[in-house]
């Protein structure tokens, strides 16, 4: 069976734009599907604390780091010692360093990755894009659990510390400022 040049044109066409379009939604479905299974150390976010707490407990350790940002961010604790199953709550504090705001995130991992499903937060403020006003210091909770699960899961018993670490990044609009872009806040037409 024999293809004119126009539909071999038309599958190719076709092929390309799949191929980009699946390249712009593998990062947003890998995260997704990384926050559902806790695949990769990335942290579940929970709607309630187990009603279970063991026994066993695991030492938290927190670290902080900053990228390309006017800001110091550091844990108000080193660690935490927690039983398993039991809520925790740990502070961290941030501080615009700049003359002007900043517009951050944060994105988390947590070391060893099998921990990455027990470990799941409640509060966060990684859920979130943060304003931090010039000289601004603001304190943020944390508010999580070890998931029960982890005491008998083969992969991660055994388990008896864990990392939380968190890295604040700019946002997309901060860097837009920065560049001296004029930004259109969403919602908002120009005026005509």
């Amino acid at each position: 069976m024999k293809m004119s040049r126009n539909a071999v044109a038309i599958a190719c066409v076709l092929g390309v734009m799949g191929m980009t379009g699946a390249s712009f939604a593998a990062v947003p479905l890998y995260r997704m599907f990384c926050q559902v299974t806790g695949f990769d150390g990335t942290v579940k976010k929970a709607d309630k604390a187990p009603d279970v707490q063991l026994d066993e407990t695991v030492l938290v350790r927190f670290d902080t780091n900053v990228r390309d940002l006017p800001m110091t961010f550091r844990a108000e604790q080193v660690s935490q010692r927690v039983r398993i199953g039991e809520t925790g709550v740990a502070f961290f504090d941030v501080t615009n360093t700049s003359d002007k705001p900043i517009s951050a995130k944060a994105a988390y991992n947590v070391v060893p990755e099998r921990a990455g499903p027990y470990f799941q937060k409640l509060q966060c403020f990684c859920f979130d894009e943060q304003i931090i006003q010039p000289g601004q210091t603001m304190k943020f909770p944390v508010q999580y659990f070890v998931a029960p699960e982890m005491a008998t899961d083969r992969e991660s018993r055994g388990v008896t510390e864990i990392t939380l670490s968190y890295t604040f990044y700019p946002t997309a609009s901060f860097q837009q400022a920065a560049n001296g872009a004029q930004t259109t806040p969403q919602g908002s037409g120009a005026a005509g």
